[in-house]
């Protein structure tokens, strides 16, 4: 599980730094699908990594207004500030979560148990879902996109 993880960090940081190349309003720029531009969508899929695992660390979960979120260094800080606490999850978890199930309170009020394995293999293609997404803008704007192959991606 935690190699899904580094390969979701390793290409994060990519579009990060290719998102650089960039001007702020074509991060902001509205795009159909997603979460509507390219900076609401890396926010997003780092939001709900934090989301779930302290949803699983039994922590508080750091607020969600993306509105905010006008910058792309306010993403990147977000970004460094959610892997350490991630990784630390991840390097502690087969001694803690193994068979472990978080009751989850849906939206609706009601409750859904929620295997850890099951969450955390959401986390990893939640992410990749939606940097599915920045390809095709990419391609849209006629820019070549960050990699996604796996297969020879060096992942520590």
């Amino acid at each position: 599980m935690t190699e899904m993880f580094l390969y979701n960090w390793q290409i994060r940081e990519e579009w990060l730094d290719w998102c650089e190349t960039l001007s702020p309003e074509e991060l902001e720029k509205k795009r159909v699908g997603g979460m509507g531009s390219i900076l609401h969508n890396l926010y997003h899929v780092v939001y709900c990594e934090q989301y779930w695992i302290n949803h699983l660390r039994g922590t508080p979960v750091l607020g969600n207004d993306m509105k905010n979120i006008t910058t792309l260094q306010e993403v990147k800080a977000f970004s460094a500030l959610i892997q350490p606490q991630t990784r630390q999850f991840l390097q502690s978890y087969p001694l803690e979560g193994a068979n472990q199930v978080l009751e989850h309170q849906r939206k609706d009020g009601s409750i859904k148990l929620l295997p850890y394995e099951k969450v955390l293999r959401h986390i990893t293609a939640h992410e990749i879902h939606h940097i599915g997404q920045l390809s095709v803008w990419s391609r849209e704007m006629g820019l070549k996109p960050v990699s996604s192959d796996l297969i020879y991606r060096e992942l520590d």
